[in-house]
């Protein structure tokens, strides 16, 4: 397979680096920022490019990786179904719902394979707690509480963290946008919600103009109240999920890489160890990708999912802004 990454960030140089070691050879990277592109392209001793058409029109990728800010997602994943490839658009899907339907087409008629890039679905401990869900092991889910947060001059403590697009609103920035992995497990466990509401704001004196910290609650079709906190500015890193059913408890710790179950049958905690380094996650959805463009099948996270999570986020967005966090109907 032939393989374009789009976009030098530190999301493109971790997938072209993925990219091959596990055997893609014929790799190639796109950036207007040689800056970037360079000691990427001369440590894996790979072509690269400034142009993302001209990288289209003389490599001939087969699949295109794009990892550019979400402003840039949509149109440049046009450009590339058109030329016939397979994408794989890191998260979020974009920065707006304007000219999904018209990709989802394209890539439907073309018959093309397209992942969204929501590698926490790869995370042992995420899977354990979708069986724990499914089977119900702690019972119906009456609530849940979901946690991501890391001080964003850590993130890429390479980089002037207000040069990210993190923090810029006009490259589609902001917490609820670049945290959605928990929006995006969210809705898998439990399908989209049918009532969002938000309260979000930025709160910190970080020098950016987007939210830093966002509780966004979501109602699902079964029940089910979740809470979702995200931020940029906690100064030690936290990921935590919490889910209360009618038999029990479950509680996942990402730095501990526990799970903690309590039911009513056991009368006790019980914890299980779910390993897992970051950059696995990253190996398995590359891997998973590859697998779904082999065999012609639909990825875990396809761009209807993919969609799906982007106009929850949206809502949650717009409902924090409209009566300081009121309640915003989900559009059918």
């Amino acid at each position: 397979m032939r393989v374009l990454v789009s976009g030098c960030g530190s999301i493109g140089q971790r997938h072209a680096r993925n990219l091959h070691s596990v055997g893609i050879t014929e790799l190639a990277v796109c950036d207007p920022d040689t800056d970037r592109t360079g000691p990427i392209a001369e440590e894996l001793a790979i072509d690269s490019y400034d142009c993302f058409s001209k990288a289209l029109t003389d490599f001939k990728p087969e699949a295109v990786f794009v990892c550019t800010p979400p402003v840039h997602h949509v149109s440049q994943s046009k450009r590339a179904i058109e030329s016939g490839t397979h994408l794989f658009i890191e998260k979020p899907l974009s920065h707006s719902l304007a000219g999904l339907d018209e990709l989802i087409e394209k890539a439907a008629s073309s018959h093309r394979i397209v992942q969204v890039g929501y590698n926490l679905r790869f995370h042992p401990g995420i899977r354990e707690l979708k069986r724990i869900v499914e089977t119900d092991a702690i019972g119906t889910i009456l609530w849940g509480r979901l946690e991501v947060g890391q001080y964003l001059p850590e993130w890429r403590p390479w980089q002037d963290y207000r040069q990210s697009y993190t923090a810029r609103s006009e490259l589609g920035g902001g917490i609820i946008l670049d945290a959605s992995h928990e929006l995006d497990y969210a809705c898998w466990f439990f399908g989209e919600p049918i009532e969002i509401k938000c309260m979000a704001g930025r709160v910190s004196n970080l020098e950016t103009d987007v939210e830093d910290c966002a509780s966004i609650l979501l109602r699902f079709d079964s029940g089910a109240q979740i809470d979702i906190h995200m931020d940029f500015i906690q100064r030690c890193y936290s990921r935590s999920c919490k889910l209360v059913g009618s038999k029990g408890t479950a509680i996942w710790d990402y730095g501990t890489n526990e799970i903690k179950t309590w039911t009513t049958r056991t009368q006790t905690w019980e914890t299980t160890k779910h390993p897992c380094e970051p950059n696995d996650m990253y190996i398995a959805e590359i891997l998973h990708f590859m697998e779904c463009v082999r065999a012609g099948t639909a990825p875990l996270s396809d761009l209807e999912q993919g969609r799906k999570v982007l106009k929850t986020a949206l809502i949650a967005k717009t409902a924090a802004n409209l009566n300081n966090g009121a309640s915003s109907p989900c559009p059918t």
